[in-house]
Parts: C-alpha cells; sequence; structure tokens
C-alpha cells in the first residue's frame, strides 16, 4: 500500500500569542523517541498535552495548541515545573510515585502562548501553564477527537492545527536517509 506524502498546511494559521483560559482536550503518549541533546543521542519516553482555546478560527472552530514533554517527574523535568505552576501547588511524594496524566483531561488552564518563527513559518508554543484564577471560566471542550479514539481516516484527516505546535529540533543527520 503506498503512503503519499502531501505539502499541506500551507494554510496553517496558529494560534494568537497572549493569555488564553483554555481546557485539556487531550494526552497523548507518543512513546519512546530519539533525541539529541548536547552531541548526545539517547532514547526518552515522551507525551504531548494538547488543549483548546476559547479564540477561535475562521472556520469557527477552536485554535489548539499543545506542548511535548519527556515522561518524568524529576525535580528538573519541564513536565513536573509545569504541572505543579498549573496545580498551584507541589507535588508530593506519594504522587510522585505515580501520577497519571489522564487526570488532566478536562481541566482548565490559564496558557500563555507565543509565536515562535522558525524556518519562514510561525508556531504558537505554550509558555507556561497556570491555574484558571478565580472567576474566569474555561472554554468547553469541541470537535476535537482524542487522539487515541481518532479511526485511521479521521487520524489522515487532522488538520495541522491538532500537531505538536512545536517544531522538533532535527537536523540533516538526524533524518534516517
Amino acid at each position: 500500500m503506498p503512503i503519499i506524502a502531501k505539502a499541506s498546511g500551507a494554510n496553517f494559521i496558529p494560534a494568537p500569542p497572549g493569555a488564553h483560559a483554555a481546557v485539556c482536550v487531550d494526552v497523548v503518549d507518543l512513546g519512546m523517541l530519539e533525541v539529541s541533546f548536547g552531541g548526545k543521542t539517547k532514547q526518552q519516553h515522551k507525551v504531548r498535552i494538547v488543549w483548546q482555546i476559547e479564540e477561535v478560527r475562521a472556520d469557527n472552530k477552536p485554535f489548539s495548541v499543545s506542548k511535548r514533554y519527556t515522561l518524568s517527574l524529576h525535580e528538573k523535568a519541564a513536565l513536573r515545573k509545569d504541572l505543579e505552576s498549573w496545580r498551584g501547588k507541589a507535588f508530593t511524594a506519594e504522587e510522585l510515585e505515580g501520577f497519571d496524566l489522564e487526570m488532566l483531561l478536562s481541566k482548565a488552564a490559564l496558557l500563555n502562548v507565543i509565536q515562535q518563527t522558525r524556518d519562514n513559518s510561525t508556531y504558537a508554543n505554550v509558555a507556561s501553564i497556570m491555574r484558571l484564577p478565580k472567576g474566569m471560566s474555561a472554554p468547553t471542550p469541541s470537535d476535537y477527537v482524542r487522539v487515541c479514539d481518532r479511526t485511521p481516516s479521521e487520524a489522515e484527516a487532522v488538520p495541522p492545527e491538532y500537531g505538536d505546535g512545536v517544531v522538533d529540533s532535527i537536523s540533516d543527520d538526524m533524518v534516517p536517509f
């Protein structure tokens, strides 16, 4: 069966920058990925957390933004820092033994989204996550199917807005061909 590559995403419009009320709509297990940092390559278990914000695109569907993490609650891990900021409290020793990320689904957050340009494309990246301030309401999730619940045809039809929102630092020497 052929696997066809196309030049798509040319009409991609990133989420607007700024502070946005958001709701977590997906936690995606990306599995073990090869990553390079400081000249060293290793395997790391990665996850992606996806949020929808209240702002809507031209087609009246909400923007989504996401952030990719190493699946670790080590004291220096970005996931731990962001989750503690989002929760507004540090993890207990018991929680550090195992925290189910699925608990994040449908939880409200205040995201700071920044736009960054790389290779002549602009991307919306989650710069910080906080608890939603009292009195501020979270958007209701809409028009999103979790990655684990998608049929093969839905997976092919997912617009680029539902992607990572993050450009990986991949050099030519990391591409396997």
